[in-house]
């Protein structure tokens, strides 16, 4: 959702008082899009493609009664366009849409995903973030644009992130997060790891809120002098912009925002694909290390291997310069004003 946020701020004010999003039902869309004062309508949703047995019928019928919706829903708005950026609610609403409403595609990831790739028959414009996704969508014309990112990650830079956090300004950072929920996997280790690394830099640690009970207990004894340097938090939104500016290397996982908001602030990377997410991940994380911006770690390495790998990359400080700038030349900071152009166009009847 993060990327149609960044092109919803670049459209005209008097447009966005007429976007609509819809979402899934008991989803976490409808609090963050009351920060931006976002119409929001949820309809009903499912899963299909790697889920189990059990879960099939049920997700099918959720999507049975998302169509039903949508088309309920189409009615009542009457949309000039609509713009996807994957998520369960696209195919329902894509397929009710599909002889009606001009479609506009956002791919965030390198691989699209399923449903991206079902309703890419249907899409007038189809958007990517870089020239390698371009083979997914053959005889159809893809725009490479680049991955938009929100106006709130770029107003950051490293003095002012470093003073938000209390930060030195010269002692080494780390940076480690998971995503909204948290990588239970990621914290596990690095919890494991903080007597050794806190010596020799600064962590800042973004739980996720499912895991920020854990810290409690899973947090090492340590002395004041290494705790200080400890900066937990459940999770960022806003203040995600300062914690990236702020810090000379992450560990994360690769999901699509590691293809935008890290290339923005020529952060370098440790990626961590989640193993169990189909190869999406994997992939994005291939795009980043095969252009020196990122090293791989592959999750079940992670106990062994966490600590020298990033104490070798923080001493190198040759080697984080070079996946800085290979980082940086990836980002466009043009993206979302190009996709915000091309829907205008698309809803004024251009293609």
């Amino acid at each position: 959702m993060y990327p149609a946020l960044a092109v919803y701020q670049r459209l005209p004010e008097a447009d966005r008082d007429r976007v609509l999003w819809v979402g899934s039902q008991g989803g976490i869309e409808a609090d963050l899009l009351a920060r931006y004062r976002v119409s929001f309508r949820a309809i009903p949703a499912g899963k299909v493609h790697g889920v189990g047995w059990r879960r099939l019928l049920p997700n099918a019928v959720k999507i049975l009664r998302g169509y039903g919706a949508s088309r309920r829903l189409l009615r009542e708005f009457r949309p000039q366009v609509l713009f996807f950026t994957g998520g369960f609610v696209a195919a329902p609403m894509g397929f009710a849409a599909r002889k009606r409403v001009p479609i506009a595609l956002f791919v965030p990831d390198i691989k699209p995903g399923l449903a991206l790739q079902v309703l890419a028959r249907f899409a007038r414009r189809i958007f990517v973030v870089a020239e390698e996704s371009r083979g997914y969508f053959p005889n159809k014309e893809v725009e490479v644009v680049g991955y938009p990112v929100r106006e709130e990650i770029l107003a950051w830079n490293r003095g002012r992130a470093r003073a938000f956090f209390r930060l030195p300004p010269e002692e080494p950072v780390l940076l480690v997060f998971g995503g909204s929920l948290g990588a239970r996997s990621i914290n596990l280790a690095l919890w494991k790891a903080l007597p050794r690394l806190l010596p020799h830099m600064h962590v800042v640690h973004i739980t996720g809120r499912r895991d920020w009970p854990l810290l409690a207990s899973q947090k090492p004894d340590l002395p004041a002098s290494l705790l200080e340097r400890y900066h937990p938090f459940p999770y960022l939104h806003e203040e995600m912009g300062a914690a990236l500016a702020a810090a000379d290397l992450v560990v994360s996982r690769a999901g699509a925002s590691t293809l935008g908001e890290l290339p923005a602030h020529g952060l370098p990377a440790v990626l961590v694909p989640y193993p169990y997410a189909w190869d999406y991940q994997k992939v994005n994380a291939a795009y980043l290390v095969d252009r020196g911006a990122a090293v791989l770690l592959p999750d079940e390495e992670l106990e062994e291997r966490l600590v020298p790998l990033v104490l070798d990359l923080m001493a190198d400080v040759e080697r984080r310069r070079a996946m800085r700038w290979a980082m940086k030349a990836l980002f466009r900071p043009d993206a979302a004003q190009s996709m915000a152009r091309g829907l205008a166009a698309l809803a004024q009847g251009g293609v």
